[in-house]
């Protein structure tokens, strides 16, 4: 069984468990223009959120806070609760369905012994009571196939961080890696050919992909950076990225030097997207490009004086 090194769990762990600890944050929603590099502030508070979902038809965006859910008005720059039932403990994975009808979420569930671990639910994308998807924890969510039909997300099965893919009407998991080290943030390209994802089975973390099925792994990325959490654009010509300019191991912690940059899936170019900002955990862990794939939203931060 592979030892977890403290980091890696506290990368693990929700947010929400660390809010007395990031009180004096300040959160900043933007979106970027792929072409340009402009950057424009939709939200800003003294108040940690994060991993931004941008909806289908454009108009607002899901963030996590505090273990709650808000949906946040592109125009009117508010953020407004959702109503999630029982499950007040979510963590930054979570996600709308292709079809805009469905909320995915990950939340920490209690097990015989005491202990919280994630599972994954989903809900009404208005709000409502969730249904538990994964009967095995932890399990963390990052992925919707685009035919609807199938979720992907990282568990932890006998000590090991690997991507799985499930039914979204629940039932047998079936794992899609099996490298050594932690495989994490898997998301489905619009064509369904490929899982797009972040692994460390070189010792460095890095960008990869792989078949639906768990054939034909191939390495995207081999640089210094700690790569992580790849989303693949509507249109299906770029994957967004976040890299770290240390390595980090098989942690993305928060409060970090980062950067977004942008992978032209054609000729495999990289480009930095962003220029380095304060940020890691909670930036851009989830799906979070614009419907028309001109813009991505991310979470910048900065720690306020006490």
């Amino acid at each position: 069984m592979k030892s977890i090194n403290l980091l890696l769990l506290l990368t693990f762990i929700p947010m929400m468990i660390f809010g007395q600890r990031l009180n004096n944050v300040e959160s900043t929603l933007e979106v970027v223009n792929i072409k340009t590099g402009e950057r424009q502030v939709i939200l800003r508070e003294n108040n940690h959120f994060e991993a931004p979902n941008w909806s289908i038809d454009g108009n607002y965006f899901i963030v996590n806070s505090q273990g709650k859910l808000y949906r946040v008005d592109k125009l009117l720059k508010n953020r407004e609760l959702i109503n999630t039932g029982f499950a007040v403990r979510c963590n930054n994975d979570h996600g709308i369905s292709p079809d805009g009808k469905q909320l995915v979420i990950s939340n920490s569930v209690e097990d015989a012994s005491g202990n919280f671990s994630s599972a994954i639910f989903i809900l009404p994308i208005e709000g409502g009571e969730p249904t538990r998807i994964t009967e095995n924890t932890p399990s963390y969510w990052h992925g919707w196939s685009p035919d609807g039909k199938t979720l992907a997300y990282v568990g932890r099965r006998d000590g090991e961080f690997d991507i799985y893919t499930i039914p979204v009407t629940g039932g047998q998991e079936t794992r899609i890696t099996q490298s050594a080290g932690l495989d994490d943030g898997p998301d489905y390209s619009t064509d369904g050919k490929y899982i797009y994802y972040n692994s460390f089975q070189t010792g460095r973390m890095e960008i990869w992909r792989i078949h639906p099925d768990g054939t034909s792994p191939e390495q995207l990325t081999d640089d210094e950076y700690s790569n992580w959490f790849p989303h693949p654009s509507p249109d299906n010509q770029y994957i967004v990225y976040i890299c770290y300019l240390e390595d980090q191991k098989e942690g993305h912690p928060f409060g970090k030097d980062v950067k977004l940059r942008l992978m032209d899936l054609k000729t495999k170019e990289i480009r930095d997207l962003t220029e380095v900002f304060f940020g890691g955990q909670g930036t851009i862990n989830v799906p979070s490009w614009s419907p028309d794939s001109k813009h991505v939203a991310f979470v910048s931060y900065r720690i306020l004086d006490e």
